[in-house]
């Protein structure tokens, strides 16, 4: 039975665009907003911008004070937080229906007014928590910057996707008011952002709500970037070798993909899911159950829009293995592959497993609203999530041999080793 979840549409006079999906089985409201700006827009010199912007967000706007933005709506019931990303940066609560005006006002405030509030006390106090937070999750922990090293390894210098989210030390020092100002006016524009509920709520007053709070924001001139073409495969295969304080040996295999929204980045995806992201997948088989020479192998396909996706398989190696016979043994298997693609088995798994991941994530009023925004905002398709499986569905054994002998050629890929210290005083 295909899928049919309510879309309505409308875009404010101020070109902000507004998603509604009633859901009434409980009486919350999910308030989902996602701004057309990540990593990805950032120039050199002024890396980490998009993530700072996420933090400065809850300092304060026009009419709130820094950190009434949580109080308020925490203290009423509400779920909420952020995130940024290279191709977005978004915000979310999800509050009872009584609540919904409260959050769409707090909104509109800080999205319409916030460098009412932005000063050099609140961007050095953020500053400050930003640099915190790489340090914690990216410079002081074992392979903490292993997706930094597969960015810098498998794009190339200055592309969109060169650098990681969380951006520079250097960048963050160097950032002024005036930046931060012009950032804002750059990008946090209404007809730059869409706008989802889903919940409890008719479409009409929904929409007459936002109306209410977004509709006087006033419209700026701006211009998003145009997004680059697709970046091809690699010709040759790159590689970065790290040694470190690391628990044991990890190999990190990258591959250029499509980009999301192009039918063979579903296919690429079911390839990935086939080789090494089930529990009886191709590697798994192999190097985790029959020679255990890992402790575990995922696999995954990362969806970007600016010219170019991201494949990654991941190897954690078992103790006292060698790296080089368990790299040699996966691009055994993945030359099989890549010869006579997936087997009807493999094909069924990694098909079900997709819709299975797909129906569980709308199975969430939360991650529903996220998953209208994502496809509104990047590919103009709020509908796509009843869509999605029927795309899937359409992709044949041979649409995925294809491109994956494309796409997933060993010739094609980037490595980054993470070596521990013992492994290489051995060698």
């Amino acid at each position: 039975m295909p899928l049919d979840y309510p879309i309505h549409e409308r875009t404010l006079g101020n070109g902000l665009r507004v998603v509604i999906s009633p859901d009434h089985s409980i009486p919350t409201v999910t308030v989902n907003l996602w701004v057309n700006v990540g990593s990805r827009h950032e120039v050199a010199g002024r890396t980490g911008f998009a993530h700072l912007f996420e933090h400065l967000m809850f300092q304060g706007s026009r009419s709130v004070a820094s950190g009434e933005h949580f109080s308020a709506l925490m203290a009423r019931g509400a779920r909420l937080n952020a995130t940024t990303w290279f191709d977005r940066t978004n915000y979310f609560e999800t509050v009872p229906v009584g609540v919904l005006d409260l959050a769409l006002w707090l909104e509109a405030d800080r999205h319409g007014y916030l460098l009412d509030a932005v000063n050099q006390t609140n961007l050095d106090n953020q500053r400050d928590v930003v640099k915190e937070e790489k340090r914690q999750r990216y410079d002081n922990v074992p392979y903490g910057n292993a997706m930094r090293d597969i960015y810098a390894t498998i794009f190339p210098e200055g592309h969109p996707y060169h650098h990681p989210t969380i951006g520079s030390m250097a960048d963050l020092d160097a950032a002024s008011v005036e930046d931060v100002h012009a950032f804002f006016a750059t990008h946090y524009r209404p007809d730059n952002t869409v706008l989802t509920l889903v919940g409890d709520i008719d479409p009409e007053d929904g929409f007459a709500r936002v109306e209410r709070y977004f509709g006087q924001l006033p419209r700026t001139d701006g211009t998003s970037r145009a997004n680059l073409g697709q970046l091809p495969p690699l010709t040759e295969p790159a590689r970065e070798v790290v040694i470190g304080e690391v628990p044991n040996n990890r190999l990190h295999f990258a591959f250029r993909l499509p980009v999301e929204g192009d039918s063979d980045f579903l296919a690429a995806d079911l390839a990935l899911e086939a080789l090494g992201g089930l529990s009886m997948s191709r590697l798994v088989r192999r190097l985790v159950r029959s020679e255990q020479v890992a402790n575990s192998v995922q696999a995954h396909a990362m969806g970007f829009v600016d010219g170019v996706s991201l494949g990654l398989i991941v190897v954690d190696i078992a103790t006292d293995a060698d790296p080089e016979y368990v790299e040699s043994a996966l691009l055994e298997e993945l030359t099989a592959f890549l010869d006579s693609g997936p087997t009807p088995e493999e094909m069924e798994a990694a098909l079900a497993q997709s819709e299975r991941a797909w129906l569980q994530a709308l199975g969430s009023q939360e991650e529903r609203a996220d998953l209208i925004s994502h496809h509104a905002l990047l590919h103009g398709r709020p509908g796509y999530i009843n869509d999605l499986l029927d795309d899937l569905s359409a992709v044949t054994a041979e649409d995925v041999t294809r491109v994956a002998r494309t796409w997933l050629n060993p010739s094609a890929r980037a490595v980054v080793a993470y070596l521990t210290l013992e492994n290489v005083e051995a060698a």
